[in-house]
């Protein structure tokens, strides 16, 4: 006889994000109309992950924890629709700069809130307070079309406060910003801390990574003309409306 764990993934369709099996009751304000599919990234993870979890280790929890957060935070578009954080006290903290909240998240966008920094502009290889959501995840949807996977390294210590290291990664596929996509594989490393509520639900997230490990890969690839940019970024606006959020954990 099947678990209610597994009973609930079959519903979902999804082993890591089983709590879009919830979604089914129709109350939760999706971005796109719906719940997303995660089968692409999904199997760009299996294919390329490191480590392989024991179903129901802390390593795997933790992984999977995530993963539903970066879902509901790229794809619901209320906070309290989110079961994966207390909204009371979410703070997002990402290279020691000043927490963001919940909200302040939501209306950022993962990307935006991940890659905001304090530099001259001159020096920014992304500027996140140019970026709207929808136009800083056009731009990652157009150079992983198969995604941006994510796995758990490490874990190092346990709840309610969880430190852990990360791998992210995906392959350069289609344009980014002017620059012609290389093909390769494009991956960073980080360090993250989670503190939970007595529901397991995230109070505070803390990220530390060099986003030079992302966009080294990323500008390398030759600039392209205005013209074959225009009409690149016109397909990847079309994909963008039929796939999920490849930055996806």
């Amino acid at each position: 006889m099947a678990t209610a764990e597994e009973a609930l993934i079959k519903k979902s369709g999804d082993i890591y994000r089983s709590i879009l099996h919830d979604e089914a009751e129709n109350t939760t304000q999706w971005r796109h109309g719906g719940p997303p599919v995660y089968d692409s990234v999904n199997q760009l993870f299996e294919e390329g992950r490191t480590k392989e979890w024991p179903k129901g280790s802390l390593e795997e929890v933790v992984q999977n924890a995530i993963k539903s957060w970066e879902m509901e935070l790229s794809h619901k578009t209320r906070l309290q629709d989110f079961k994966t954080i207390n909204p009371d006290k979410f703070k997002l903290i990402v290279n020691g700069r000043e927490g963001l909240s919940g909200e302040e998240t939501l209306r950022l966008g993962s990307y935006n809130a991940l890659l905001k920094n304090s530099l001259p502009k001159e020096f920014q290889y992304y500027k996140a307070d140019e970026e709207t959501f929808e136009s800083s995840h056009d731009a990652f949807r157009s150079a992983f079309p198969r995604g941006f996977a994510w796995e758990v390294l490490n874990v190092y210590s346990g709840p309610p406060v969880i430190s852990f290291k990360f791998r992210h990664w995906g392959f350069f596929e289609g344009p980014f910003k002017g620059h012609a996509p290389t093909g390769e594989k494009v991956e960073f490393h980080g360090l993250g801390v989670l503190k939970i509520d007595e529901s397991q639900r995230a109070e505070d997230v803390e990220i530390y990574y060099d986003p030079a490990e992302l966009f080294g890969g990323l500008l390398k690839g030759p600039l392209i003309s205005p013209s074959q940019s225009e009409s690149e970024d016109n397909t990847a606006t079309v994909a963008a409306a039929t796939h999920g959020c490849p930055f996806s954990k």
